[in-house]
């Protein structure tokens, strides 16, 4: 690549990403959870109402990383593409990411937390890098005779990104950074600190149904929507079925979105419990976020940082017990249990949206992204309403660090800066904004979105029969966003032609993005 410039006063970049982080969690986004730094930044910053990831972890790890939609750079499965796509997918040689972009422009690059892309983080730009993982949960492994009963990964993940600080301000405090932290939070399993689920462990035995009204009423009074609460779908539970796991949780558990009030007193203890343990994991996380602040306080960076955070994909209604299994005697959210916070809850979490994780309805793909920046961004406390995307993160960066992208073969990089966004609400960044996982496909132009779901799928979908047999054919609902966001009105028998030029758009960016992909060899082989 063409070596880039290091502009006088580049600016820090900090991004966080939270994982199944549901859009109306934190405070600011009309969530009950205590989250007064993640609300401190979006007071002194911004606030984006239509911002998206692409439903699923790794597809939007891969994307905040390089610019690219997950399918131009193989880290996502489509119908048509040959083997190789998906979570196992490696990267093109083109599909570069911001550290390696960054790093002849002088900057030094971090990472702190989940990776969950292909190759490791020091081999792709990044100078340091610790995934804080000592368990398939967030505790240190209960097989180990010797563990650690301090170990709590969102406190060690914060615990890495203040050293990467501290190191810097010591050693390379004349370069500015990219620091990337990926706390696993509120990801299940749901496990927490005690004393940070005695917080909340009461607050949710009203149950999801009043929790939904009542963050929807705090979102309309804070402008954060305009969008009638959507319906809950009471026939619509986890993803994919694992009915002997489930059964391993007890009768408390339940795997459908039911009315509050058909539950036994059992059951909304036991769903009330769960939804207690995820508010302490975000309660936690905002605390180490303060921490990480904080040390960009001491180091006096704070005022030219661009701090950015958002979630990986809406809340999640996955239910199964993995990792190292599940105890029913031990306390909820300790490391010996594995739950899920399951469809219900998640539904509240996504409020006011539809569906959850894995699905590209607006509750699998809407997040909260905040931007924090005193030096670059005048604006304080105010909402935009442009419609963006996470492969907006990676071209943003690149073009106010002064990257200039090399002229190779690589295909232009799908994502667009959000330079004028920061500075004003009239800026119209994409044309398209694509959307497909697992058998769900979306695209949304100006304020119309085709949709076609798959309400439940086979495990694992890259191996089903379904997904092998995957054809174009789709029966597409329409919603016009501006006057239903919740899309709970169907306009595809009204506007039949609008359909159809929507899905030969879907079709022909689906067949742009292969070609994408299987242009140059393999990166990380």
């Amino acid at each position: 690549m063409s070596a880039a410039h290091l502009s006088a006063g580049s600016p820090n970049f900090l991004v966080i990403i939270a994982d199944d982080m549901g859009f109306s969690d934190a405070g600011c986004y009309g969530g009950e959870i205590a989250t007064p730094n993640l609300d401190g930044l979006a007071a002194g910053g911004l606030k984006f109402t239509q911002f998206y990831n692409t439903a699923r972890c790794w597809p939007t790890r891969s994307s905040l990383l390089t610019g690219y939609y997950p399918q131009q750079i193989r880290r996502d499965a489509m119908p048509g593409a040959p083997r190789g796509f998906g979570g196992g997918g490696k990267r093109p040689e083109w599909a570069q990411t911001i550290a390696e972009y960054l790093h002849p422009a002088g900057y030094r690059s971090y990472h702190s937390g989940k990776w969950h892309v292909d190759g490791k983080p020091t081999a792709n730009g990044f100078d340091l890098s610790n995934e804080a993982t000592r368990s398939p949960g967030f505790f240190d492994s209960i097989k180990r005779q010797d563990r650690d009963p301090d170990f709590y990964r969102t406190i060690a993940t914060a615990d890495h990104a203040i050293e990467c600080l501290q190191q810097h301000e010591t050693e390379f405090s004349d370069r500015p950074f990219f620091q990337y932290v990926a706390f696993h939070a509120p990801h299940f399993p749901l496990h927490a600190l005690p004393e940070d689920i005695d917080r909340y462990r009461d607050r949710y035995i009203q149950g999801w149904d009043a929790l939904r009204k009542e963050r929807h009423d705090r979102q309309r009074n804070l402008g954060i929507t305009n969008a009638e609460l959507s319906a809950v779908e009471p026939n619509v539970g986890p993803p994919y079925a694992f009915p002997d796991q489930i059964a391993l949780l007890g009768p408390g558990e339940i795997n459908r979105p039911l009315p509050w009030d058909q539950l036994t007193a059992q059951q909304q203890r036991f769903q009330a419990t769960k939804m207690a343990i995820h508010a302490a994991m975000i309660d936690r996380m905002d605390r180490e976020i303060g921490r990480i602040l904080g040390q960009l306080r001491s180091m006096k960076a704070m005022q030219d940082t661009l701090i950015l955070f958002l979630s990986d994909n809406g809340a999640s209604a996955e239910m199964m017990v993995r990792g190292e299994g599940h105890d029913p005697s031990a306390a909820p959210g300790s490391a010996a249990t594995y739950l899920c916070l399951g469809p219900g809850f998640s539904s509240a979490a996504n409020t006011p949206f539809r569906r959850h994780k894995t699905w590209v309805h607006e509750g699998g793909i809407s997040t909260p992204f905040i931007a924090h920046w005193p030096n670059g961004i005048a604006a304080k406390n105010e909402l935009r309403s442009t419609i963006a995307h996470v492969i907006d993160i990676a071209p943003t960066i690149l073009d106010l660090a002064g990257v200039e992208l090399p002229d190779n073969d690589a295909p232009p990089i799908s994502g667009k800066s959000l330079k004028s966004a920061l500075q004003s609400d009239d800026t119209t960044l994409h044309e398209d904004v694509w959307f497909y996982h697992e058998g769900n496909r979306a695209l949304r132009q100006g304020d119309w979105k085709i949709i076609h779901s798959n309400a439940s799928r086979e495990f694992p979908w890259g191996q089903s029969k379904e997904a092998a047999n995957e054809t174009d054919k789709a029966n597409w609902s329409l919603y016009d966003l501006a006057n239903d966001r919740a899309e709970q009105n169907d306009l595809a028998s009204a506007h039949p032609e609008k359909v159809k030029a929507m899905q030969d758009r879907w079709i022909e960016l689906r067949d742009q993005f292969l070609l994408d992909a299987t242009r140059s060899q393999d990166k990380n082989p």
